[in-house]
């Protein structure tokens, strides 16, 4: 188990108590995505990314490829009681996800090819622009 820790913390050093410290930061960012993901469908790209990139310190590309991981395990608890209160529509859910597979790997491609600066201005702009539309009820 305290290898477990150790290799979590990213060196072999590490005492549990200290790990826990360390990713407490990160558990906070999960539990707030977490539950935005749940209530608004948003937590990953909008939540995580920033927080995990500004709050945290980690590169832009490090939060973007973090987030995507940890969407999965999200996704599939919110999903799960979603479905339970009649929530999802499969059909729909088939389709988006079979393009949006498609789109995540030709963006995650993609992104190697693009600065960190540049990729961190274009989320940005898009988090504005998304935002105010959403708030204009457009």
């Amino acid at each position: 188990m305290k290898r477990l820790f150790a290799l979590l913390a990213g060196n072999s050093t590490s005492t549990p108590g200290a790990t826990l410290a360390a990713a407490t930061p990160f558990l906070l960012i999960g539990l707030f995505g977490g539950l935005t993901s749940g209530l608004l469908g948003v937590g990953g790209g909008i939540i995580m990314v920033p927080a995990m990139n500004l709050l945290a310190g980690l590169p832009i590309k490090t939060a973007i490829g973090t987030s995507l991981a940890v969407i999965i395990p999200t996704a599939l608890m919110g999903v799960t009681e979603h479905h339970r209160q009649g929530n999802v529509d499969w059909r729909i859910a088939f389709w988006i996800a079979l393009a949006a597979s498609v789109g995540g790997f030709l963006g995650a491609k993609f992104a190697g090819s693009i600065s960190p600066a540049i990729l961190k201005r274009t989320f940005g702009v898009m988090m504005v622009v998304v935002g105010a539309r959403m708030a204009l009820g457009r």
